[in-house]
């Protein structure tokens, strides 16, 4: 799903998957929560384009702001200090293997999403557990830009509602067409081209299928602590035709 911070603009992709070839059956826009907690209870892995956490460093930050306790406040003074409030260790990951850098949560306007996010993820704990936030269980945090980029798609200036944007896209959707001939899209490709939230559904459905079969690059040791509690966004560790296989 490409989650936004309210059902407006939320986007959702049910893929399904068999030998060699997968189909998309389901595609929704402006999707409120209950949809999403059951589309999630309906299938194998869901991908979501959001933060599931924060920057562990910002907890103590803000605690220590609200009781005027200094200490763990000018832990955090200049510039690389306030980078490990608004950058989490995924974050700089995901910077150092593809180049690009992740909307912050907790300083930019990803945070609005990222508070939806986190009231869904206690709807679908109260119904089917606790999601692991490193992704081990049924729910991953995925970048859809991040995914193309590893997929060797250009996924630059795609995003808005001007022609420019809307001929990008209608050519990114070919690429991916060409390069993924097993992906039926089931009727939905006009929808496709007109909407990138839409589009961004769909290439994170296909990274949920490569966290599913375990072809991402997860959080390794150094790494496993921080994935746990912040969360950790999944980067394709194949071509689009492991996805496939």
């Amino acid at each position: 799903m490409d989650l936004a911070a309210a059902a407006k603009k939320t986007a959702v992709a049910v893929i399904e998957w068999s030998r060699g070839s997968a189909r998309l059956v389901h595609l929704g826009l402006d999707v409120q929560d209950q949809e999403i907690v059951s589309l999630f209870g309906a299938s194998d892995m869901t991908g979501v384009d959001c933060p599931v956490g924060w920057p562990d460093a910002l907890i103590p930050f803000l605690a220590g702001h609200l009781a005027f306790d200094a200490g763990p406040v000018l832990e955090h003074d200049g510039i690389e200090g306030r980078r490990l409030l608004a950058y989490r260790d995924t974050d700089r990951f995901v910077t150092g293997r593809t180049g690009l850098i992740p909307l912050s949560v907790s300083a930019d306007r990803l945070a609005h999403p990222a508070m939806r996010c986190a009231v869904i993820q206690a709807k679908i704990a109260a119904l089917h557990g606790p999601q692991p936030r490193d992704g081990s269980g049924r729910l991953a945090e995925v970048y859809p830009a991040a995914s193309l980029k590893v997929w060797g798609l250009n996924a630059r200036g795609y995003k808005g509602r001007g022609s420019s944007e809307a001929g990008r896209l209608a050519a990114l959707l070919g690429t991916l067409r060409e390069q993924a001939p097993w992906l039926d899209l089931g009727g939905y490709g006009d929808r496709l081209a007109a909407s990138d939230d839409m589009f961004d559904a769909v290439i994170a459905s296909l990274t949920a299928r490569a966290v599913a079969l375990g072809l991402t690059a997860g959080p390794d040791d150094a790494h496993a602590a921080a994935a746990r509690t912040e969360g950790w966004i999944h980067l394709p560790s194949c071509g689009l035709d492991g996805l496939a296989a």
